[in-house]
């Protein structure tokens, strides 16, 4: 696991770890920009004053930080901590983090801290948020290890958060932010182990030039150009207001074979999306 130093998050030996031998090929003013862009040293200003914090605590002290003014809807459909069964949060993702951050919070306190993501594996590099993570990367040996690790986590004691559409929500033709279609993994694994799904639904937008960069990204760019910016994005939504939905739990035994799991996905989906 990371530990914190006042260089916690090093964008150069990121790119050492993500390309080896070849990171000495990216120009000297890439790498500075990268680290602008990414907020380095205002990020690694927070990890080292937060250094003693882990799980929970350390997610609220985000909250805290970035000033988010979270108005919660619906905190009475939360299944009772003591309720002795194990669900699955799945949310829209508007802001692809700091909306993370904040149901983490929320989650988290609830079940004093008894939940963990499927996230990124570029997050275990936060050292306060790691002990909550599962690391999921489709390639390389993690790639291999992705159907195993998913059945662990859904298989253990612990609650899972899920932002099922894997990407930050982008801009649609008609001008509305939406998450692209929802993968099935979710409500696949929820069924198998007979875990309820809670339908959660996030406010919340990025730049306009997020979104425009984000569209010529996924069109002509063989990579996720628009995540770099991601950084970027949570420090222009500081001291924003922010509401949450929780709606009620949608039994496992509702996602028969009437739908294929794909066409249930988007039921799910739907269903966040009007609340």
């Amino acid at each position: 696991m990371t530990t914190v130093s006042e260089k916690t998050i090093d964008i150069e030996a990121i790119l050492r770890s993500k390309m080896g031998g070849k990171s000495w090929l990216v120009p000297r003013p890439l790498v500075s920009w990268l680290k602008r862009i990414a907020h380095q040293d205002q990020v690694n200003a927070f990890l080292w004053e937060s250094r003693d914090l882990k799980g929970t605590p350390w997610l609220e002290a985000c909250v805290s930080y970035l000033q988010m003014n979270l108005h919660v809807e619906g905190m009475e459909n939360l299944p009772a901590k003591d309720d002795e069964r194990h669900y699955t949060f799945v949310s829209n993702h508007p802001l692809g983090g700091i909306d993370g951050v904040a149901l983490g919070s929320i989650i988290g306190r609830h079940y004093d801290g008894r939940f963990r993501y499927l996230v990124n594996d570029l997050l275990m590099n936060l050292p306060g948020l790691a002990p909550l993570c599962v690391p999921i990367n489709k390639t390389g040996k993690q790639g291999r290890d992705f159907p195993r690790l998913v059945k662990a986590t859904f298989e253990s004691q612990n609650h899972v958060l899920m932002f099922p559409a894997g990407l930050c929500s982008r801009r649609q033709d008609d001008g509305s932010i939406r998450d692209i279609a929802w993968s099935k993994t979710f409500l696949t694994k929820s069924v198998e182990t007979q875990r309820d799904i809670v339908p959660i639904h996030f406010s919340g937008e990025n730049s306009k030039k997020f979104y425009r960069l984000a569209r010529f990204s996924d069109r002509y760019l063989p990579f996720n150009l628009a995540m770099l910016f991601l950084v970027d994005e949570m420090y222009k939504n500081v001291g924003k207001d922010f509401r949450i939905t929780i709606g009620k739990p949608l039994p496992w035994q509702t996602f028969d074979k009437t739908k294929t799991p794909a066409e249930w996905a988007q039921f799910v989906q739907d269903k966040v999306y009007s609340l």
